[in-house]
């Protein structure tokens, strides 16, 4: 149980309760299962649900629904408490000491006889009781406002994240995962602050006026001046504060968008190494960073301002009151100016640190606020889910029908003329397998999701009977084991997930990995093969219990031997009672389904049988039909596999938590960053003269009074005045004072400026170096960091340094010189507060030793940064898998975890608070016997006749109340900040792709294009076994290398070794040249490749084709006319300058391939890698790559990962992989003219008919290439 819910009340009330920990702190570093679970306050689903309820209110009452009004709903009763305490503190506690010093202040006036020494004491004793109390209850508040903001913050994030789930794919086309990671990690941080001055946007008004009536009828209308002066900067406040507003909405606008680039860097990183676009991207970043810094900037000026009042406001009021009291006639004397000075302190609280920040923080959250709703108004998918109701304008009575649509067209974007889907009639019984196929951009994914209600329907109607599972196209990995992977929230049930894992080729898979199905898969499933990861996002969608099963192309990412088994075991064997519906371009199985719909341009072109299609098509539907249709359907033989049970249960890599206090090479660093040393020094210099500026007119003013008194009693006495200096006379003192204020007024601006401007240049140098270091270092980086976490460090982590950072690094500072001159200045008022000094440094310093080893913990935690990477994760993960999870009806499970996330950060977040809040309620109450001792020293012990020395020493006491414990409570801020630096500084110096340069190649190298491998062994890291074993083969020029090999055999790693994404043994030699001798910038540069995923970047389509602009508009169009995009491309708005959507998600699958062809083509290298290129795409399109590739790369050396073996064996050679060796090289015929080969075993495998065909393919090409010899 939390120790908070066991406390009585008189520990709750001095924080009793949170001194065990402190110990255990002190003891030992705490770590995360020291944490307590969440209070139930503070629980993330209970908050998240009643702030939903509150906004669906909102949402059906009105057309602009508030989410402040639903905040308020929510959480009134905690504001209007808090707001009743800050009331008691500002017109209660803190008006009884500048009134109760004000009758102190009179027993000190010369020959007075108004106040006794009795009363003159029990003042004493009201100043120091109320002291007392406005520790008590002012840390209480504080405590309840930052409460308030943490549980206001987790239950937008809460709102969100639910919100986030329910989007139609159209909000997602202006909606990216950067914005929505944004408005987790910088916009919701705006309640965290808000609150803690929210209340003084209305305390402070009623507070300035009571004020004034109380320093007109105490000191009369003269000390009003200084209040005037207080309220003529108000407009300039406001107006600060509106700027600030406008700043934040374009540094949210802007974090936005290099937020959204990192995540798309992140993600399709490899691309970026292997097409050698770093510095186009980071150009990107760059000027993103540079668009975002200049905003910051601006709002750092503002702040700058905001500080500099703080300095000089409050002394200047001071000296305008003064002045007028002086030409008015007046001597100014220690009653008159340390009542001002108590009550201008007063003032000072709410009109220079309160009510600045109420308008910025107000401003800048009216604009998170209105992000936020923004992003909950945006449109959402129908609540209709399929086997629940029906969606669409009518229901159809389709009693045999598992599926059924009638007249049905659907379009993505509404303002689009075309539709996506036209006039489709589309029909599928209950225990029917259906095939649907067509070529590019046909429609057949857009098919699937009206089933799924993904897309919206314009007209038609559809009817969905019974539950749906769903396999994606891109299969959708999480992270977690392969076994949560397939049950994804469903009951373990082990005889079926046996069987499941059986009939989806996984087993032995399993017998190879160290956990079985116990393996962590990494975010995205990077530890998987792209078979493996297509097999088991088919297995969660089999595994599910459903009526119908829409599997949408999961035979083309695996080789023919595992494509057979799953269709004959999985689709025809499980599924065989079941409604499939199959999305394929894996020809040969056609024959074996129930029915054939074949789309083209959104439309159903023709349906039917196999045999009705074979008589009603024309001559090339039947030549397709003929070439892959396979008569064996007989099963395909299972493998014996030996399960390896694993030795212990994997975890996931957690992050890397420095331990203890930061350290020093940390500030160095940072300082560094900022301009140097020098740069360094001349920033603290400043400080020191700026306070040592405004603590020394504090004195001057004591000095002054002092001196005005001396000459009054001398004239009381009739004897001569004699002037010793030049202050002898008012009005010396009045030039003086004057010529301070305006030095300080300066010197403070300056200062301010100053610092900001170092702390920006620190702040964009160490988001560079970070930046540089993320996309030099190797891939093993990528594989084992989840990508939220990455973004943690470019979001959250470069926010607080950006923004949060100089505000803490600026108050230590501040406060540090502050403390240390008014210790001396009350040291020179009177020896008596010498014990009071030794007081503190005996008692109050081993507490703070304490509360730094414990804050050095609870920071690791607590702030915002190690717990919260799991939720960017989370996000990030979720909208990747959003179709899945919908079709899954799994919303709630991930709720639940997104829950857990959040509660495991409200756990350390909330003992930070506690223990920040403990520490400066103890230390103030040091402070508070320190008050006690000053101000009751006077009357006990010192026989002070002099008011200013007596005014100095208890209004600086006074001061140094809440500066002690603010000034440690800062000091701990910039450690949680620094933490932020230290994270950003690690990933800064991260280990870079190994790059030796030994040679200089030339610019046409290579000029032929051979590829050697000798002895080439891979491993992924030092711990893990080799995935490539001592590979030798060699490409000759011209030569096409087909590579086939069953899933995991070590295929696309033989691409790893050749772009060097990994650590290699032995050589990859291109052109007589070993490639680790070459940069590695030339090495991939020569190499063009289509990978096995392809990428597309949010940007135009021009960027995407050629980051660098190295080739004209002629060029680029030649090379879509080449893969028959130019249709396409001419049709968008823009034609090459039309947006890419995040993702690419704009385009199909198969187009998004295409587009890979197209910058092979652009790029026209003497070597191309397919990396199973073909796999996503129709039997057309596939020989449409087929014949750009022969007559564009006829001159290439071309290696080509292939599992459909028709593209390769009109090869020179093929090359088999098994178990990541090569086991068999030659030509496809010279293979399989051994029927114990390898290949001669695949070739089989593809069925009678087929194999007969892909024979004939072989032995022509093997009689061409011998004729071309001879």
């Amino acid at each position: 149980m939390h120790p908070r819910e066991q406390a009585n009340v008189l520990s709750s009330l001095f924080f009793c309760w949170i001194i065990p920990t402190f110990i255990k702190g002190y003891k030992k570093d705490l770590c995360e299962e020291d944490l307590y679970g969440p209070l139930k306050s503070h629980e993330s689903g209970t908050l998240g649900d009643k702030l939903e309820e509150a906004w669906f209110a909102e949402c059906q009452a009105k057309n602009k629904p508030s989410l402040i009004k639903c905040i308020w709903k929510v959480f009134k009763w905690e504001i209007i408490l808090n707001g009743w305490l800050l009331f008691m503190i500002e017109l209660g506690v803190k008006l009884a000491q500048p009134i109760c010093l004000a009758k102190l202040m009179e027993f000190y006036i010369p020959n007075q006889s108004s106040v006794t020494k009795k009363e003159a004491t029990i003042y004493a004793s009201v100043i120091v009781l109320a002291t007392f109390f406005n520790v008590l209850l002012g840390h209480h508040y504080m405590l309840g406002n930052q409460h308030l903001g943490m549980k206001t913050r987790v239950a937008c994030c809460s709102l969100i994240y639910r919100k986030s789930m329910r989007l139609s794919k159209s909000a997602l086309v202006n909606t990216t995962i950067g914005q929505m990671i944004n408005l987790l990690s910088n916009d919701v941080n705006r309640f965290d602050t808000t609150f803690m001055h929210f209340h003084n946007f209305w305390a402070a008004p009623i507070q300035i006026i009571v004020i004034t009536s109380l320093i007109y009828v105490m000191l009369g209308v003269y000390a009003l001046a200084g209040i005037g002066f207080f309220l003529i900067f108000i407009p300039l406040q406001m107006f600060l504060g509106k700027k600030a507003s406008k700043y934040r909405m374009r540094i949210a606008m802007k974090t936005d968008e290099r937020v959204r680039l990192m995540n798309e860097i992140i993600c399709g990183i490899q691309v970026i190494k292997m097409y050698t676009w770093e510095k186009s991207f980071a150009k990107l970043v760059e000027k993103a960073r540079k668009l975002e810094v200049r905003e910051i900037r601006a709002t750092s000026f503002i702040r700058a301002i905001h500080s500099s009042l703080a300095m000089f406001l409050n002394r200047t009021a001071i000296f305008f009151s003064i002045l007028v009291y002086i030409f008015s006639g007046y001597t100014p004397h220690a009653y008159y100016v340390f009542v001002v000075t108590a009550f201008f302190n007063v003032v000072r609280q709410s009109m220079v640190v309160h009510v600045p920040h109420v308008i910025s923080s107000l401003a800048e959250a009216s604009v998170s606020i209105k992000r936020i709703e923004d992003f909950l108004l945006r449109e959402e998918i129908s609540q209709i889910r399929p086997g629940k109701s029906v969606r669409g304008i009518s229901m159809v009575n389709k009693k045999y029908s598992a599926v059924s649509i009638q007249d049905i067209s659907a379009k993505w974007d509404v303002s689009n003329d075309d539709n996506t889907l036209s006039d489709l009639n589309f029909e599928v019984g209950s225990n029917e397998l259906v095939a649907v196929i067509g070529t590019v951009g046909s429609g057949k994914t857009s098919l699937f999701h009206v089933i799924l209600s993904e897309l919206p329907v314009s007209k038609g109607y559809l009817h969905v009977n019974g539950i749906v599972s769903y396999a994606s196209q891109e299969p959708w990995i999480f992270p977690g084991t392969i076994k949560d992977n397939i049950l994804f929230g469903q009951d373990m049930d082990a005889g079926k997930y046996a069987r499941v894992c059986q009939v989806c080729a996984l087993e032995r898979d399993f017998s190879m990995l160290p956990y079985g199905d116990e393996s962590i898969v990494g975010e995205r499933g990077v530890l998987l093969s792209g078979g493996q990861k297509a097999r088991v996002n088919l297995a969660r969608a089999i595994y599910k219990d459903a009526d119908v099963y829409l599997l949408d192309d999961p035979l083309s990412a695996v080789d023919t031997e595992v494509g057979k088994q799953l269709f004959d075991n999985c689709i025809l064997d499980y599924l065989r009672n079941k409604c499939v519906v199959l999305v394929t371009h894996q020809l040969q199985y056609l024959r074996m389904v129930d029915r054939i719909y074949i789309l083209k341009r959104g439309r159903i072109e023709i349906s039917g049988t196999f045999e009705q299609l074979y008589e009603l098509g024309n001559e090339d539907l039947r030549t397709i039909l003929l070439e892959h249709q396979d008569d064996d359907r007989s099963p395909g033989e299972s493998r014996d596999t030996e399960k390896l049970n694993a030795l212990k249960t994997p975890s996931e890599m957690k992050e890397y938590r420095h331990t203890g206090a930061i350290e020093k090479r940390v500030y160095r660093k940072y300082v560094k960053a900022g301009g140097g040393y020098f740069m360094g020094f001349l920033v603290i210099m400043l400080f020191i003269i700026t306070q040592f500026s405004a603590s020394f007119a504090d004195y001057l003013l004591a000095y002054w009074v002092n001196l005005e008194q001396k000459k009054s009693a001398s004239l009381n006495e009739n004897t001569a005045v004699v002037h010793i200096n030049i202050f002898g006379k008012t009005m010396n003192c009045v030039y003086f004072y004057t010529s301070l204020i305006c030095f300080i007024i300066v010197v403070a601006l300056i200062r301010s400026m100053t610092f900001m401007d170092f702390c920006m240049v620190a702040s964009r140098n160490l988001h560079n170096k970070m930046f540089s270091s993320i996309v030099h270092t190797t891939m093993r980086f990528f594989n084992v960091n989840p990508s939220g976490r990455i973004l943690n460090r470019f979001s959250k982590d470069m926010g607080s340094i950006d923004e949060v950072l100089p505000l803490g690094y600026s108050g230590y500072v501040t406060d540090l010189f502050e403390r240390y001159v008014h210790n001396n200045t009350s040291r020179s008022s009177q020896s008596v507060v010498l014990n009071p000094i030794r007081c503190y440094t005996h008692n109050i310093l081993p507490t703070e030793a304490v509360f730094f080893g414990e804050q050095s913990q609870y920071k690791e935690n607590g702030s915002n940064m190690y717990a919260r990477s799991p939720v960017f994760s989370q996000m990030s993960t979720s909208m990747q898998g959003l179709t899945t999870i919908r079709a899954f009806g799994v919303q709630e499970n991930l709720k639940r975890v997104f829950d857990s996330h959040q509660n495991l950060h409200s756990s350390a977040f909330y003992m930070f608070l506690i223990c920040n809040r403990a520490f400066g309620f103890w230390l103030d109450l040091h402070c508070v016997v320190y008050v006690g001792l000053v101000t009751m020293g006077f009357l006990m012990v010192s026989n002070e006749s002099y008011g200013g020395n007596v005014g100095l020493a208890i209004t600086q006491s006074l001061s140094l109340t809440g500066m002690f414990q603010w000034g440690m409570r800062q000091w701990s801020e910039l450690e949680n900040q620094m933490t932020s630096v230290e994270r950003v500084l690690e990933y800064a110096d991260l280990k870079p792709e190994l790059d030796v340069q030994h040679e200089n190649v030339s610019d046409d190298w290579p000029e032929s294009g051979e590829v050697r491998f000798e002895d080439v062994s891979l491993k992924y890291s030092p711990e893990e076994p080799f995935v490539l074993n001592k590979v030798n083969f060699t490409a000759k020029p011209t030569e096409k290398i087909g590579i086939v090999g069953r899933t995991g055999a070590g295929k696309s790693s033989l691409i790893a070794a050749l772009f060097r994404l990994a650590e290699t043994e032995g050589k990859v030699v291109i052109d007589g040249v070993d490639t680790k001798t070459v940069p590695l910038q030339d090495v991939r540069s020569k190499i063009s490749i289509i990978p096995q995923e392809p990428v597309l970047f949010s940007g135009t389509l021009r960027r995407n084709l050629d980051p660098f602009d190295l080739y004209d508009d002629g060029q680029l169009w030649n090379a879509l006319r080449e893969v028959e995009l130019e249709e396409l491309a001419r049709e968008l708005p823009l034609g090459l300058y039309s947006r890419v959507s995040e993702g690419g998600s704009n385009f199909s699958v198969g187009q998004r391939q295409l587009l890979c062809l197209a910058r092979a083509i652009i790029r026209n290298n003497n070597i191309l890698v397919l990396d199973e290129a073909t796999a996503n795409v129709d039997h057309e399109t596939d020989g449409l790559i087929q014949r750009t590739i022969r007559e564009k790369f006829r001159r290439c050396t071309v290696l080509t990962i292939a599992h459909r073996l028709n593209t390769i064996m009109d090869s020179d050679k093929i090359l088999v992989m098994e178990a990541g060796s090569a086991v068999e090289f030659d030509h496809p015929h010279n293979l399989l003219q051994d029927k114990e080969s390898a290949f001669n075993r695949l070739v089989n495998q593809t069925g009678k008919r087929m194999s007969q065909v892909l024979r004939r393919l072989a032995e022509k090409s093997y009689d061409y290439k011998t004729q071309e010899k001879s």
